[in-house]
């Protein structure tokens, strides 16, 4: 029996060493990195920052100083003080606005970048702040100085007033690659100096308009915000920001904005006290796949402008609705969303050279660059009816001449207007009663007859696209004429 299970085990391990990859003497050893080390010479640098504010406490007149009001009652009624509602009885006591008070506000965390006390934390940390206390490690506190903040990146800068602290050294957040091992140091729930770590999940993860976030799987909860996201070099790839949650607290996937985004807006707050930022006046649209094919770019590829600001440097420059931005000044834009950062970070007053593809081919435009808190232009609206001779199409949908008063309204040359809808694909895709018809493929729309003969011209099995006009928004539409 002994002899049986020895054999049976032999041929187990056969079995088990027989599914074992060979590993070659040039293949890389991974381990888990031991943070200790790290954390020892990070952890001074980065604090605990408390913020308070003002608030007004309404008290009661009439009653007794320096007691509770519970208290109050039970004398008034036992000890002879008149009961509201019997004779000689006061009036009820009115609210009286007492003194400003000092209140918690919110915790949260930050990390000196210079030695003479300049920090790095959240926006939404510090916003709305009465007064900021920045505790060390040490635990000495300090009154800050707000030097500025930036809600759109959610980035500030805070002053203390000392000399000689430790600072984190800045790395490189370009070169963060997806899977290497990050840690946080922070106060979640305002617990002081703790660290988590974990890895990085994925990068350039688009959140909102300036930011393409670090995305990790580091415990980052309330009170993390502003604490640095560390590299295995001790450098600061990141600010923790953020975390997607349905709970309220972590669940596995948080964001940090990228140490070379942040200090790009932390160089002008701590000079100019706020961010500028360069605009050129156009609204984007979604570039799908569909969209991308019936314009022969093949890939979805660009920043598709959906509306063009009357006045503004895009349509002085030749920009047009139903363009789509390839690049700007040398930049590929990639997509939609990275059109705004790249924009925003231009200098107003800059001339740009903007690469549009439209009707099927590239060209360049130039644009100057102007500040964001220029005010916008407005285009005023026109209640003016569309001029009659309504025919029907091949698209499936009844359309009109373009009468002046509502080529002026919505900024356009000609096209024509939907006034009903029928079978077809226009109708299917949501075209809907008062857009206006502006181009199809390659051909600008001047006219019912026109359009009638273009319709009937196209290749029913192929789709083309259409350009709606529709408020302030140009729309495409891939549609096959049937």
């Amino acid at each position: 029996m002994k002899k049986y299970f020895i054999a049976l085990f032999a041929i187990f391990s056969l079995g088990q060493t027989a599914f074992i990859p060979a590993v070659s003497a040039q293949t890389p050893r991974v381990t888990i990195p031991d943070f200790a080390d790290l954390v020892e010479r990070a952890s001074p640098a980065v604090v605990n920052i408390r913020t308070t504010e003002k608030v007004v406490v309404q008290q009661a007149q009439g009653g007794i100083p320096g007691m509770p009001e519970d208290q109050a009652e039970f004398f008034r009624r036992f000890f002879g003080v008149p009961i509201p509602g019997m004779p000689n009885a006061p009036k009820p006591a009115q609210p009286n606005p007492g003194k400003p008070q000092e209140a918690d506000r919110g915790v949260g965390s930050g990390f000196i970048i210079e030695s003479n006390g300049l920090i790095l934390t959240n926006a939404h940390v510090v916003e709305g702040a009465t007064t900021i206390y920045v505790t060390l490690t040490d635990k000495r506190e300090f009154k800050a100085k707000l030097l500025g903040l930036d809600k759109r990146t959610d980035v500030a800068v805070v002053k203390i007033d000392a000399r000689d602290l430790p600072k984190l050294p800045l790395g490189d957040s370009s070169k963060v690659r997806v899977g290497e091992w990050v840690l946080a140091i922070g106060s979640p729930f305002g617990l002081e100096n703790t660290v988590t770590a974990g890895i990085v999940s994925a990068k350039s993860r688009d959140t909102g308009d300036y930011l393409p976030f670090i995305q990790t799987d580091v415990a980052v909860n309330p009170g993390n915000s502003g604490g640095p996201l560390l590299n295995t070099a001790g450098q600061v790839i990141g600010i923790n920001s953020q975390i997607f949650s349905r709970s309220g607290g972590y669940m596995g996937i948080s964001f940090a904005i990228p140490i070379d985004e942040a200090m790009r807006v932390a160089d002008q707050l701590r000079t100019n006290g706020k961010m500028t930022r360069g605009r050129i006046g156009v609204a984007l649209g979604e570039m799908t796949k569909e969209v991308a094919e019936s314009l022969g770019l093949g890939k979805p590829r660009g920043a598709y402008v959906r509306n063009v600001e009357p006045g503004g440097p895009a349509a002085l420059g030749g920009i047009e609705s139903g363009d789509v931005i390839l690049a700007f000044n040398g930049r590929e834009i990639a997509k939609s969303t990275d059109l705004p950062r790249v924009v925003g970070e231009t200098k107003p007053g800059t001339t740009a050279t903007v690469q549009v593809w439209r009707k099927g081919a590239a060209r360049d435009v130039t644009v100057t660059v102007i500040d964001t808190d220029t005010t916008q232009a407005v285009a005023k609206k026109s209640d003016a009816p569309a001029a009659n001779g309504v025919t029907v199409n091949g698209f499936g949908v009844a359309v009109a001449e373009l009468s002046d008063a509502k080529k002026k309204e919505l900024n356009i040359k000609g096209g024509v207007e939907v006034t009903g809808l029928g079978e077809g694909t226009l109708a299917r895709a949501g075209v809907r009663p008062g857009d206006v018809i502006i181009r199809v493929a390659d051909t600008d729309i001047t006219g019912v007859k026109q359009f009638e003969a273009l319709a009937k011209g196209l290749d029913a099995s192929k789709a083309v696209p259409v350009f709606i006009r529709r408020a302030d928004s140009t729309l495409v539409i891939p549609a096959k004429p049937k």
